[in-house]
């Protein structure tokens, strides 16, 4: 009798092999095919919608801050001390006038301080940001403030502004001065003190005329 090989032993028949594998895999027909339910169509965004719903909103928002700013601008047209003084509640005029009048004694002070033969610059400089006049600009601008409460406000403005260029100048020059520059003289420091003080004086005058508010402080 003759002996089967052993790989004939081993592996299943090739007809048999390939009916197992049509089991697992079934083909479909092509009719079995059409008739299987069609995949769900996913909804196409609309982009153009999406944009034109983004500008819509960022016009509104545009509006709705240009529309504050415009109000902020007036606001601060209407009034010319809000950019400096705060809106809150001021402190009587009482507490600012004498301060400012006590300025003005220091910087006659200092003027008197240029007189000498070898003035000394710095220590001159130094009496700008000490004693009264450390706080002059707080307190000159809260003095405006209460002047443009009472409709001088053009004035007053003016009044502060031309008083603290002068100082600024006359920092600038006392400055150089103390570095030995000879474009730095006596006589222009002197012209920017007088326009300070005078200054100073109109930015009283406009609130205390004729009242003891505008009389120096003692001592």
């Amino acid at each position: 009798m003759a002996s089967t090989p052993l790989a004939a032993r081993l592996l299943p028949p090739i007809s048999t092999s390939i009916q197992g594998r049509r089991r697992l895999f079934p083909v479909r027909s092509s009719s079995s095919l059409s008739s299987l339910p069609a995949p769900p169509l996913i909804p196409r965004q609309d982009h153009r919608g999406t944009t034109r719903r983004a500008a819509s909103v960022s016009f509104l928002l545009l509006l709705v801050v240009g529309g504050f700013s415009t109000h902020l601008n007036r606001a601060y047209a209407a009034n010319p001390f809000d950019k400096y003084v705060k809106r809150k509640k001021l402190d009587p005029l009482e507490t600012y006038v004498p301060a400012v009048l006590l300025t003005q004694a220091q910087f006659k002070d200092l003027e008197e301080s240029l007189d000498v033969e070898k003035p000394e610059y710095g220590i001159s400089r130094s009496l700008l940001r000490s004693g009264p006049a450390a706080s002059l600009r707080v307190n000159i601008r809260a003095v405006a403030q209460y002047a443009t409460d009472d409709g001088k406000g053009k004035a007053a403005s003016d009044a502060v502004d031309q008083c603290l260029r002068a100082l600024e100048d006359l920092d600038s020059l006392l400055l150089h001065a103390s570095r030995n520059d000879p474009t730095a003289s006596i006589e222009s420091m002197k012209r920017k003190i007088d326009i300070a003080l005078g200054a100073l004086d109109s930015g009283v005058e406009l609130m205390c005329y004729g009242s003891p508010c505008s009389e120096a402080p003692d001592g």
